[in-house]
């Protein structure tokens, strides 16, 4: 048999090959992992989406969490899982477009190893106090903090983060005395800060927001671009003196990186028409996300962007990986 006929035949065969796949998925629970401890934005947002998306694609839907590394060692978990379909990432920008920067043997690559599904939910950070610190505004807060000599310990999900990426930013930008606490995920850092063993927190909106509602915490700022529909009275960090200023957050879905194209279809297809349902969209806005589905060559694009921006500000603010 010629060469071009071998090549053409296990093209044939390859083609055949995804399609049972695809045709025969999903045909077990799939598992939804995520990065963080229970009780932080990721995993509010993706116990949110879990049960609807169960009954969109059929199968149930299991939510695991694998904290640790700022969301490392799940999405590293899932880049070598089986490319079957039946294991996705509930993914941020930390482990996606960050920790490459930070960490020169990191087991995987993200623009590699693992297939953009669809992004999930966009939003802005808070800044957010104990009551017993005495700012009251974001240039008090400031100045409190360049009026200790050790500084003033901010908290976040992780190294990393997108809350670790808003303070760092804004420490450059202020010239602000600010000492960053990380720890394994946004339901920690909020335990902590309620209970006042942390001045301050950049948390993301669904860890902060109904503590700031019960009164728990104080909001100083957002680090939207503009103001976030889910705190209207609350100022962007760029509004009160740092023009420019803006670190969103966003959570996004993807597979390991050799799923068939057929079955990324399926399970982009699904999880966009749950999150463009009036009723999940309402559940997740209550909680300060803004849902954004989109195709998986949009949030390719929106990842790709998203690396080359944030190794710039891992450089510049010289952020260490543990």
């Amino acid at each position: 048999m010629r060469f071009q006929e071998k090549v053409c035949g296990l093209l044939i065969l390859a083609a055949f090959s995804g399609l049972a796949e695809a045709q025969s998925f999903p045909n077990r629970p799939i598992n939804m992992v995520v990065g963080f401890a229970p009780g932080g934005g990721t995993d509010i947002a993706a116990r949110i989406i879990a049960k609807p998306f169960a009954e969109a694609i059929g199968v149930n839907v299991v939510v695991e969490n694998r904290a640790g590394a700022g969301g490392n060692i799940a999405t590293d978990m899932v880049a070598k899982a089986n490319p079957d379909g039946h294991t996705i990432l509930l993914a941020n920008v930390g482990s996606m477009a960050v920790a490459p920067h930070q960490i020169a043997n990191l087991p995987y690559d993200p623009l590699k190893d693992l297939a953009p599904l669809t992004m999930a939910v966009v939003f802005a950070n808070v800044l957010v106090v104990h009551p017993s610190v005495p700012a009251q505004s974001l240039s008090e807060y400031v100045k409190l903090a360049n009026s200790r000599p050790n500084g003033l310990a901010y908290g976040t999900s992780g190294i990393g983060g997108a809350g670790h990426l808003a303070g760092e930013l804004f420490r450059l930008v202020a010239k602000a005395n600010l000492v960053h606490v990380p720890y394994k995920g946004g339901g920690p850092s909020m335990t902590d800060l309620v209970g006042g063993q942390i001045p301050s927190v950049f948390a993301s909106a669904p860890s902060a927001v109904p503590q700031i509602k019960a009164g728990k915490i104080r909001a100083l700022a957002t680090t939207g671009a503009t103001r976030s529909q889910f705190l209207p009275n609350v100022p962007t960090i760029a509004e009160l003196g740092y023009p420019g200023y803006e670190a969103t957050n966003w959570y996004a879905y993807v597979a390991p990186g050799k799923t068939p194209k057929p079955v990324i279809d399926r399970l982009n297809r699904d999880l966009v028409k749950v999150l463009n349902t009036p009723e999940l969209r309402e559940q997740l806005q209550a909680q300060g996300m803004e849902p954004q589905p989109g195709t998986s060559e949009e949030l390719g694009r929106y990842i790709q962007r998203e690396y080359n921006t944030w190794g710039k500000v891992v450089k510049e603010a010289g952020i260490k990986a543990e």
